[in-house]
């Protein structure tokens, strides 16, 4: 992993401005629009900021948006870099850790994923229980930063219990129906075989997207806790009519974000923090 990268990420962010975040979000495609509803304090593009990787895929902004929800002060990742776009996993992680180094203690995850188990609609949201790495990959590889995080992280709860609890009592506050389950993270960009959408289904997947796993192992590598949820945009190959497209993925999100902001804006003001942040490793 190249920590250097990452110091040096975080002190071009620092020269632009001194806020300190204490959550962390990561947007997923088509549901950029959370960041219209902080008050913000400052927005650099990725191109902006040293060794930050530029996303290349319609419905990632790629700009960091810092600023306050309700109270709570949050740094959101309007957009991420994927695997499949040639990225490194260590490069599709660092602006997590760069968050964690800001002092994010708290990281919420959000993707657009198809849903594999039948009782997921499209526009439902499911709270991520645990996840499937799929990807053949991990921001790990390689020699390990011991003032980041242990060379074997412990992962028996990479997503956060008492954050689980809180999204789903946020949920039943604005009405929304919460679901529950295991994400899958695949390389894609090909969309899954009704094949292996089966064989994630006896492999205990709810649903499947692209990404996602290899910044929540990041995340509780360097002791931040982690919070996941899915928005349902599709049912998946062999399981739904018709074929997918990523216009047509991009349009179901943006169609049903609007509930997953407002489950965001309930739950940022009253987020459980970590008990404590990593050193500033600047």
């Amino acid at each position: 992993m190249n920590i250097a990268a990452v110091r040096e990420a975080a002190a071009s962010i620092r020269a632009v401005t001194a806020f300190v975040p204490d959550v962390g979000i990561v947007l997923g495609s088509g549901l950029g629009a959370l960041a219209e509803n902080l008050a913000v304090e400052t927005a650099i593009p990725y191109h902006a900021i040293r060794h930050f990787m530029v996303p290349s895929v319609k419905g990632h902004e790629g700009r960091l948006v810092l600023g306050t929800a309700g109270g709570a002060r949050v740094a959101v990742l309007q957009g991420r870099v994927h695997l499949y776009e040639g990225c490194t996993p260590d490069e599709v992680c660092r602006a997590v850790r760069t968050l964690g180094l800001l002092g994010a203690r708290t990281l919420i995850l959000t993707n657009a994923a198809g849903g594999i188990n039948p009782s997921f609609k499209p526009g439902s949201l499911m709270i991520i229980r645990d996840q499937l790495n799929l990807q053949c990959a991990s921001p790990l590889t390689g020699p390990n930063d011991d003032a980041l995080g242990p060379r074997f992280p412990d992962m028996s709860e990479v997503y956060s219990g008492r954050l689980q609890m809180h999204l789903d009592a946020c949920g039943s506050a604005e009405k929304i129906t919460m679901q529950s389950g295991i994400y899958a993270g695949v390389p894609g960009p090909a969309y899954e075989t009704p094949a292996e959408i089966r064989m994630l289904k006896t492999l205990g997947a709810d649903a499947v997207g692209m990404s996602t796993v290899c910044e929540a192992i990041a995340a509780r590598h360097m002791g931040m806790q982690v919070c996941g949820i899915s928005l349902i945009t599709n049912k998946s190959a062999g399981t739904g009519p018709g074929i997918l497209t990523h216009d047509e993925v991009r349009a179901a999100a943006g169609r049903a974000g609007e509930a997953m902001v407002r489950l965001l804006l309930r739950a940022l003001p009253n987020m459980p923090l970590a008990p404590s942040a990593r050193p500033d490793l600047t």
